[in-house]
């Protein structure tokens, strides 16, 4: 099974949870018009980089991602976001991988820049529990390619919030609350476990999550920084080719999408896919 087609599936469910029940402040020509943009933008570079056929899925997570973290008052800023995210992974990249984050990279664009910002709060504890179990039911639908990023990044990150409330004397309550986040398991389920972005073998991810998770910490609860882990995944996301340098391993390719080409224009497209 392509992982990318639970992706979608539990993104668009969150989405549409989110907009009817829990209010989400982003309207439905908003959701349009990020949707619309990330496809045509896809369609658009898959003609320009002369790609054997449009492949749709990939922009449909970046989009529904978009939805589901940025917030802006300009039709532009969403606009433009979509269309920095679709057009990085084409432009961005080094052997056959993306650089960055699509969605990471235009999220932190926008809300560095004070175009945008996101809302962390709109998640009540039920849609976080709900999720959690959607993001746990992705693992095993897709056999855990990329668990041990986001297990071991949410352990680390757990321990470290833990460890700060004991050495303050805090209640345990709140670092309870502080991880009951649908942006921390949408970070941590579908950012840093994109297997286009992250180390292709097992210790350069562990490693990438452990860094991800002291930036991420020293950078929210040291530099008060509340955008802590869009930044920190911006930020870190190059030392993925110094990783995948040290331990090298097979780059992880979707899978195959049949189609009526040749053989070689298939391993094209598994070669340049984006």
């Amino acid at each position: 099974m392509d992982p990318r087609h639970y992706q979608i599936t539990a993104l668009a469910s969150l989405l549409a949870f989110g907009v009817l029940f829990l209010d989400f402040d982003i309207s439905v020509d908003c959701i349009a018009l990020i949707l619309a943009s990330a496809l045509i933008t896809q369609f658009a570079c898959t003609r320009l980089f002369q790609l054997p056929h449009f492949d749709p899925r990939s922009a449909l997570i970046t989009a529904l991602s978009l939805c589901l973290l940025l917030r802006s008052d300009s039709y532009v800023v969403l606009f433009g976001a979509a269309v920095i995210a679709i057009t990085s992974k084409f432009v961005l990249r080094w052997n056959g991988k993306h650089i960055f984050n699509p969605t990471n990279l235009a999220v932190a664009l926008c809300i560095a820049l004070n175009w945008g910002w996101i809302s962390p709060a709109q998640w009540g504890s039920a849609t976080w529990l709900a999720f959690l179990l959607v993001c746990m039911g992705g693992l095993i639908v897709t056999r855990a390619q990329r668990a041990d990023i986001a297990l071991a990044f949410l352990l680390l990150y757990a321990g470290l919030l833990f460890a700060r409330a004991m050495w303050l004397g805090d209640p345990l309550t709140i670092p309870t609350k502080q991880l009951q986040s649908g942006t921390l398991l949408l970070f941590a389920f579908f950012m840093i476990s994109d297997p286009k972005t992250t180390p292709s073998e097992v210790r350069g991810r562990l490693l990438m999550a452990c860094a991800l998770a002291v930036s991420a910490f020293v950078l929210q609860f040291q530099l008060y920084n509340p955008k802590a882990l869009i930044y920190a995944l911006v930020l870190l996301s190059p030392l993925t080719i110094i990783l995948d340098y040290l331990f090298p391993a097979r780059v992880y390719q979707w899978p195959p999408t049949i189609t009526r080409g040749s053989s070689h224009e298939h391993k094209t497209s598994r070669r340049r896919s984006a």
